[in-house]
């Protein structure tokens, strides 16, 4: 029980973590003409991509943090005698294989979305007509 609850709070500090990093910046906005307006664009765009991209690496090393804490769960289970308590056990172990596959998963599918919910950015901005 105490293995469950310090893996929690691990999980949950790593997650913390990981969102105080990635708190977008504020860049000062000067409204000078048209041709700022598609720069700031653009780079806002870049910084979306790179914040996605540290997001996703953050999330890539949490999980591998959590792989590598279930495999230390499942070696000390293979040691527990007692029938009751390895079956308890044996459940922890299932539930976060369960937890680290839907992460592992959700990794997947963030990297296969790019920084927008409707995939990667084009590489040229779209001009408005005037």
């Amino acid at each position: 029980m105490k293995l469950q609850s310090l893996l929690l709070i691990l999980l949950f500090a790593l997650m913390s973590a990981s969102w105080a990093q990635q708190a977008p910046s504020q860049a000062p906005v000067s409204t000078t003409g048209m041709g700022t307006r598609s720069q700031r664009r653009a780079e806002r765009r870049q910084q979306m991509m790179e914040m996605h991209k540290r997001q996703i690496d953050a999330m890539r090393a949490e999980v591998e943090k959590l792989k590598s804490s279930l495999a230390q769960m499942k070696t000390n289970v293979a040691k527990i005698s007692d029938s009751a308590e390895k079956a308890r056990w044996q459940t922890n172990v299932d539930m976060w294989e369960t937890m680290v596959g839907h992460m592992d998963q959700m990794v997947k599918h963030m990297e296969s979305m790019g920084p927008g919910m409707g995939g990667p950015p084009p590489s040229t901005p779209a001009q408005k007509p005037e």
